[in-house]
């Protein structure tokens, strides 16, 4: 699985879109997720894990309700110790992921996707039940992204205007006294939709922007990569010190020094042959 584990940035796994991970996200886990941000707590790549090898998972220490970083980093510890078992070399990188930033998080379940289907080919276990492990697990309160509605905003809270007592009335006493109009709550409520329908819309373009830059950057580091390719470069010292760069794997080591030792000491040789 090493292999896996250390894939490049160059690697197809990274070219898969959010909308492509979201839905494998949501089929496979029978959740309803709109951003990937929203599986920063680590409970969905736990879960995945859980799916992709059954019983590997301790699945009653995974908090689907994690809201503060102190329970989200619980459950990456739980992702951590899985990888030990498993002896998967991937670098978790928590702190980024816990803030919640949407190319972070998705970059690391581009990575988790090319994993499970590296394992299982891409095939979904069919005897494995997304809910009932969730359930199981004991901490699922109000998992993130699933489709349940709290309970301010189910219908049965919401005045009932065809029974003729949302004005304040009260068929047999009249006016009630020491309560505000409920058409004035739903008013206020229409309101706050519609201000967070707005932010919701900034954050999508704010995403899409990122995406867009994400790829533009992706093509020029593919350019090279061809270019480096080349029957003309490709033996060249400056082209494998670039091509070492390319294809470094670990995201917390630079390999720009030893890229600069290949070209270095390139050059002392052939000043060595000269003389």
């Amino acid at each position: 699985m090493a292999t896996v584990a250390n894939i490049g940035m160059m690697d197809a796994a990274y070219f898969v879109g959010r909308s492509e991970i979201l839905s494998w996200i949501n089929a496979t886990l029978q959740l309803n997720l709109s951003r990937v941000e929203e599986a920063a707590s680590g409970a969905v790549q736990c879960q995945m894990m859980d799916m992709t090898h059954p019983g590997v998972v301790p699945m009653h220490k995974v908090n689907f309700d994690a809201k503060t970083e102190y329970d989200m980093i619980q459950n990456y510890k739980v992702l951590q110790e899985v990888f030990n078992k498993l002896r998967i070399e991937k670098h978790i990188e928590v702190n980024k992921l816990v803030k919640g930033r949407p190319l972070d998080n998705l970059e690391f379940l581009q990575w988790l996707k090319r994993y499970c289907d590296s394992v299982n080919g891409g095939i979904m276990n069919e005897n494995y039940n997304p809910v009932e492990r969730r359930c199981k697990g004991g901490k699922e309160r109000n998992p993130k992204g699933s489709s349940k509605v709290t309970k301010s905003l189910q219908p049965n809270n919401l005045p009932n205007l065809s029974s003729g007592d949302a004005t304040g009335f009260n068929k047999t006493s009249g006016p009630r006294h020491g309560k505000t109009c409920p058409l004035s709550g739903v008013a206020d409520c229409g309101s706050e939709i519609q201000a967070l329908s707005g932010q919701i819309t900034d954050l999508k373009l704010s995403v899409d922007h990122l995406e867009k830059e994400r790829d533009f950057y992706f093509a020029k580091l593919r350019d090279i990569e061809i270019l480096c390719q080349t029957p003309e470069l490709e033996n060249l010292p400056v082209a494998a010190a670039i091509k070492k760069i390319l294809y470094a794997a670990d995201a917390k080591e630079s390999a720009l020094a030893e890229a600069q030792e290949l070209v270095l000491s390139s050059t002392t040789d052939d000043a060595g042959a000269n003389e």
